[in-house]
């Protein structure tokens, strides 16, 4: 059995696959083989999933950029015609963060440097379309600010990007972030959440400066179209049994994600809700198809 993976080794739904791979081995009594197949926001994986047979034996993790791919990429199948939808299994409060070179400490400083800087402030994202644009997009939206976008290949590479000062700023998932901002390798600005995150309390939410404006990260698995429903039905059991095994909740809680586990008609609502509110953004950022 394989899970594709269509983001480098390192990203954190890299790391989500790899926290549950052994467990959810146990569960479904089978080896389980986690095949990366990066490129074009995930797309290329997402293909090569959606050729794959319908016989339970080959599944696709996915990112945000699920709901927004096909609004972007030629390559990008269908999510809703091409795929069945079993489980939104995680979500997280993106974390916006600066190197710790970069003179702002906060979020109304990094707003007054864009200000007095137009252009210059540079951020990281996974490319044209990526939630980390789009989350960028929406802050420029919201402050009035002009920034400059520079792309990376995967989460990884955008990581190592940020702790060699090689970038101002950033939106991430959380989860990888905590630790380097408690360790005081990158500066923690602001979390998407409604309220402050526990794991780091000091650091505040984007709507305590700007209400109302969250970024939520979430993370999800399907099956090619037409995979028998009875096996929809058992993967969505063994993954729901992994993703709430103590172990693995706790992990997964300790690292910023709040495990959902939900069923496959909630997940399919939820990326149409995003791929309906994200599709607009694009449009009127005049976002070109690549």
């Amino acid at each position: 059995m394989r899970i594709i993976v269509p983001f480098p080794v390192g990203g954190t739904t890299d790391i989500i696959a790899r926290i549950i791979q052994a467990k959810l081995q146990e569960n479904f009594g089978q080896q389980i083989l986690i095949e990366n197949r990066s490129g074009a926001g995930g797309s290329i994986g997402a293909a090569e999933a959606a050729r794959a047979p319908a016989d339970g034996y080959t599944l696709l993790m996915v990112f945000d950029t699920h709901a927004t791919n096909h609004h972007l990429f030629k390559a990008a199948p269908d999510p809703f015609r091409s795929f069945e939808h079993i489980s939104l299994m995680v979500t997280s409060p993106s974390a916006l963060v600066a190197v710790t070179s970069f003179a702002p400490s906060n979020l109304r400083e990094v707003v007054a440097w864009a200000k007095a800087n137009p252009g210059k402030m540079t951020y990281a994202t996974l490319g044209s379309g990526s939630s980390n644009h789009l989350a960028s997009l929406q802050l420029e939206q919201h402050a009035g600010i002009k920034m400059t976008q520079v792309a990376y290949s995967g989460g990884g590479p955008m990581t190592q990007a940020l702790l060699g000062q090689q970038i101002n700023i950033s939106f991430f998932s959380m989860p990888p972030m905590v630790a380097h901002i408690k360790a005081g390798k990158v500066k923690g600005i602001a979390v998407g959440s409604r309220q402050r995150m526990p794991q780091i309390p000091d650091v505040p939410t984007l709507a305590e400066t700007f209400p109302g404006f969250e970024v939520t990260s979430w993370f999800g698995v399907l099956a090619p179209s037409g995979t028998p429903k009875d096996v929809l039905g058992r993967v969505h059991r063994d993954f729901a049994r992994t993703l709430q095994a103590p172990e693995i909740r706790d992990k997964l809680t300790e690292m910023g994600f709040q495990v959902v586990a939900g069923t496959p008609e909630e997940f399919l609502r939820w990326v149409r809700t995003e791929s309906d509110k994200l599709g607009k953004l694009i449009r009127d950022n005049a976002l070109e198809p690549q």
